[in-house]
């Protein structure tokens, strides 16, 4: 079968830069790579075209030659050389370590995993700051063996296969390469006495309490790293960190919304009508509200200073509060005959306007059909 184009394997034009075929390279290579498809020959074969083509495309001398006579101009120029050091070195310039991509042994670079633990809190938490106990469970290093995985009085021997290195090299027809050795799974070492506490795994699920200090104005989706307290890593090596994401508790009043709170207070419409002093609610305790007369429904109030602080800057929020004007419900015939009396009054008596809002709809309507009709 004839050879595709090396531009069109990488899905490059043909003015690429060095850098575009060096990452192209890399994405095929991290997708077809024969240690994450393993028994893949269709995947096999498109690792091997990508290396030839990189190979190719990644050397001035031979891209030169390619470029003005095809696939006829590399005949002799020593393609396909993979065999002994060749291709690895080409991984090498593209990846770094092999062994560092794809799980093999150098464990110095290495460290546990990293955990995820969600902590709620209420809001009054959130807005001061608190200091809280959290129990999360992690792999941690077994008391027992030391983390060794060996039964104590034993250690762990060098892998025979190996030879510590936690790598063996295989080949794959004209490829050599190197892949995280199967007997001791890149440990580099092999354990013939486990310990019956971890069983050989060096590690132990444990919960373990920590003290979180969580500083004042923490928001949803913030995060606190705890270093070296995730996972513990194999023998030898670091744990991972912990880190401590925030959830906010829905709270009964206010709503948050950055550093602002929002809250909505009822009042009657003698309250909306007349004017008056309310006590409001705040998360630093209560404060007084003076609301004008003729207060009208969804007005805003503003208290400065009585919102939320910041992690990220100085300064405090305001507390937003939107009244709410309440039509009374369960009125006696007394209390019904006194608000039509109070109606007629508006219709009827003397002072002008009484419903600015209604009476502006109303002309807007009246407007709107004269339009319709004339």
């Amino acid at each position: 079968m004839a050879k595709r184009d090396y531009y069109e394997v990488l899905g490059l034009e043909k003015n690429a830069a060095s850098d575009d075929v060096k990452k192209a390279y890399r994405r095929l290579a991290m997708k077809h790579h024969p240690d994450r498809n393993p028994g893949n020959a269709e995947a096999e074969e498109s690792f091997k075209e990508a290396s030839e083509a990189y190979e190719v495309l990644s050397d001035d001398e031979k891209r030169s030659a390619y470029d003005r006579f095809g696939h006829a101009g590399l005949e002799g120029a020593g393609l396909g050389g993979f065999n002994g050091g060749t291709f690895s070195d080409i991984f090498s310039d593209v990846f770094g370590d092999i062994g560092d991509i794809f799980g093999g042994g150098r464990r110095g670079g290495r460290r546990g995993a990293d955990l995820r633990y969600n902590l709620s809190l209420d809001l009054e938490q959130a807005v001061r700051g608190d200091t809280v106990e959290i129990r999360p469970a992690v792999l941690a290093t077994c008391d027992v063996c030391d983390g060794s995985g060996a039964r104590p009085g034993t250690s762990p021997s060098t892998c025979p296969d190996c030879g510590g290195a936690g790598q063996v090299r295989v080949s794959q027809g004209f490829f050599s390469l190197r892949q995280t050795c199967p007997r001791c799974r890149g440990a580099g070492q092999v354990i013939a006495d486990p310990c019956p506490a971890c069983h050989g795994a060096g590690r132990v699920e444990r919960r373990k309490t920590l003290s979180v200090k969580v500083p004042a104005g923490v928001d949803d989706g913030d995060r606190i790293r705890l270093t070296g307290e995730g996972e513990a890593g194999p023998a030898g090596v670091p744990p991972g960190d912990l880190y401590v994401e925030m959830s906010i508790r829905e709270h009964p009043i206010f709503q948050r919304d950055g550093m602002n709170l929002f809250c909505e207070v009822p009042i009657s419409f003698v309250q909306a009508a007349l004017g008056g002093d309310l006590e409001v609610p705040t998360l630093d305790g209560r404060v007084r509200l003076t609301v004008p007369a003729e207060t009208q429904t969804n007005r805003l109030f503003r208290l400065r200073g009585k919102g939320a602080p910041s992690v990220r800057r100085s300064g405090r929020g305001d507390l937003l509060c939107r009244v709410v004007v309440e039509t009374p419900v369960r009125l006696t015939d007394r209390q019904k005959e006194l608000l039509e009396e109070f109606g007629a009054t508006l219709d009827h008596g003397e002072g002008g306007h009484h419903h600015p809002k209604g009476t502006s709809w109303f002309e807007s309507v009246r407007h709107f059909f004269d339009r319709l009709t004339g």
